[in-house]
């Protein structure tokens, strides 16, 4: 069975001090290197507390859709459900009525909380809750004293989720950086006043009511809850016309200096970004074929623990780009599954990303921003970094997806984690920050943003340069040092194996419905062989209506019990039997003529009556001041 994380363990101890009533602690912050187990913390404190009876329901709110699926996973996976003793269940809740559905919590996103904050705030007031707050560090603080606060736009989710935080029974705020790279204070935090003339301001850490737990990437690897990294730095070439169109060029990108902006421009769209493709393709190809001959698989078969690589690219016209070039290495039988795109101009991208976390193929997937924060998949093993964002927080959470510790992927000691990058000296800065900063102070004066890159061609203005060319002339690797220690190091405590995950809430609903929807199907063909419902969508359409009027709800407002007592009535009764439930039933009738549908013969009966035929009104809205049952016969 696994066992807790030195930090892991630190919140347990924390959450039973709470339930039992031994602390005056309500705000828990968790300063969690990226992979390093941040995700079991709201488990961890949702069990303790619940067992105490100190909370009725969870919140766990999460930066982006594609993570509110790996929350859901966190509370169902049955090993952590056997140590922790809890059968806890959230589910990823859209903004409706009934958030948990007959669970115990939900999942929501930031941006769900903006679009009705007091959709959530009465939840809140109606039950005792425990607020997690996944990636603390994208809401900055919604007043200052230092006359730092955002405008009005950039607060919007913090001024929604502010009266959250200030309903909610006890908190859990986690981050893998407690800084922003704009340098502003985080929401809800305790800051220590800067101190004379010094710039920094501190999390103060012993602030009342507050328990801060840490983890940094030294404990982690000492633990070997994560990967060290090794970084492929590679160098080239870059030409360009600037606004001027006049020509300009540099010898390498890491003597680029004050036109670092533009060379780096120019080499993720051209050459030197193929090259640096091609590289990282290549070791990932290889790695691929290695593991293939240790785990001895047939040719042809992939497996979990073969080892994936992930291409972040600076925007979604040359992530496409960049996913036709991939593509074309491949073979043609394999390149459209084995090479995927994960950007919000797809429909499929939740899909996607799923997919490329959960099973052996895609192997490569393409993303600008969908797929580096948060994204838990143990299978990266090579990370192309082909984005112009230089920011610390940002550079972190995009390495640490090849860090996780792969289940699969044999011993620890000879996982990798092989990040590819442009050789400017932007980032290397970064490992710079990565090796020496603990990333637990906050600038006080607001820094210089960091300069836009050119945007593409649009139709209101040219573009600010042109990339000519570009091509890579070096590389080199280096294995990044751990930072400093956050606190004390820990000792010999064993790794998350997460295992075979059972449906999460949200999936078991989606199938449970699907699962309906076939039922429902399938006694409308029977009958129409039968001559019982005209052929076509109107039986489908009628037999729903049937199934809304005897369950008293619309599957889409069920919840998981009532999902499943729904199909176990469809697979023991037939609803043809009940279709003089909707016989009078004006709302049916009008539902039917704003589909422009039409019941042509005998579709509805009464039981042991002959048969009968129903044609759509002509009104406009359904009948006004009629109950139920109360309408005319046609």
């Amino acid at each position: 069975m696994p066992q807790l994380r030195t930090h892991q363990q630190l919140v347990s101890a924390i959450a039973d001090a709470i339930g039992q009533q031994q602390t005056e602690v309500r705000d828990v912050l968790a300063a969690v290197t990226p992979g390093g187990g941040k995700s079991l913390l709201p488990v961890i404190m949702a069990a303790a507390l619940h067992k105490a009876g100190r909370i009725d329901r969870v919140c766990w709110i999460v930066p982006r859709d594609s993570l509110r699926q790996q929350a859901e996973e966190a509370f169902v996976d049955p090993r952590w459900r056997e140590v922790l003793g809890h059968n806890l269940a959230l589910r990823a809740a859209e903004n409706g009525r009934d958030l948990c559905r007959g669970l115990q919590g939900y999942v929501t996103t930031y941006q769900a909380v903006a679009a009705a904050p007091d959709l959530h705030l009465q939840e809140f007031r109606r039950h005792r809750y425990l607020l997690a707050v996944d990636e603390l560090h994208h809401l900055p603080a919604v007043f200052d004293t230092d006359r730092m606060a955002a405008v009005e736009e950039e607060t919007a989710w913090s001024r929604s989720i502010l009266p959250l935080l200030e309903n909610a029974s006890a908190r859990l705020l986690m981050s893998g950086t407690l800084e922003r790279a704009d340098g502003r204070p985080i929401l809800w935090l305790p800051y220590r006043a800067p101190q004379g003339t010094r710039k920094v301001r501190e999390v103060d850490f012993k602030a009342p009511g507050w328990a801060v737990v840490g983890y940094s990437r030294r404990q982690a690897l000492a633990e070997k809850a994560i990967l060290p990294v090794t970084f492929g730095a590679m160098d080239g070439t870059a030409s360009w016309l600037d606004a001027e169109r006049t020509n300009r060029w540099v010898d390498a990108l890491s003597k680029a200096g004050e036109n670092t902006r533009d060379a780096l421009f120019t080499a993720l769209r051209t050459g030197f970004a193929q090259a640096m493709l091609r590289e990282a393709y290549r070791s990932c190809r290889e790695h691929r074929a290695k593991r293939r001959a240790e785990m001895k698989l047939p040719r042809g078969r992939d497996d979990a623990g073969l080892g994936k690589l992930l291409v972040i690219a600076p925007d979604q016209g040359t992530a496409r780009f960049y996913l036709e070039t991939l593509q074309g290495w491949m073979p043609k039988a394999q390149a459209g599954r084995m090479a995927r795109l994960a950007i919000s101009e797809c429909r499929d991208a939740q899909e996607v990303v799923a997919a490329f976390r959960l099973r052996p193929e895609p192997a490569v997937l393409v993303s600008v921003a969908m797929a580096y924060e948060g994204l838990d998949a143990p299978s990266i093993t090579h990370v192309a970094c082909l984005t112009h964002i230089r920011s610390r927080p940002w550079l972190e959470q995009a390495i640490a997806r090849a860090t996780r510790v792969d289940p699969h992927g044999g011993p620890y000691d000879r996982q990798r984690a092989l990040v590819y990058h442009p050789s400017d000296a932007l980032f290397e800065q970064f490992r710079t920050m990565v090796e020496t900063q603990q990333g637990t102070r906050a600038m006080v004066k607001t820094r210089r943003p960091q300069q836009e890159l050119p945007f593409e061609r649009s139709a209101e203005r040219e573009p600010e340069i042109i990339p000519l060319e570009s091509n890579a002339t070096a590389l080199s690797f280096a294995v990044v040092a751990p930072g400093p220690d956050f606190g004390a190091p820990y000792r010999d405590v064993m790794g998350r194996d997460p295992g075979e995950l059972p449906l999460t809430p949200s999936a078991a609903e989606h199938h449970l419905r699907q699962r309906i929807g076939q039922l429902v199907a399938a006694q409308v063909i029977e009958d129409e062989d039968n001559n019982l419902v005209a052929e076509g969508p109107t039986g489908y359409h009628i037999y729903n209506a049937v199934l809304k009027r005897l369950m008293k709800k619309a599957r889409s407002e069920m919840t998981l019990s009532e999902l499943e007592a729904t199909v176990g009535w469809l697979e023991r009764n037939r609803l043809s039997d009940h279709r003089h439930l909707i016989v009078d039933d004006p709302q049916f009738t009008w539902s039917t003529r704003r589909r422009g549908q039409a019941i042509p013969y005998s579709s509805l009966s009464r039981p042991g009556r002959g048969r009968m035929s129903i044609t759509p009104t002509t009104d406009s809205a359904p009948p006004a001041g009629r109950g139920r049952g109360s309408a005319r016969r046609p």
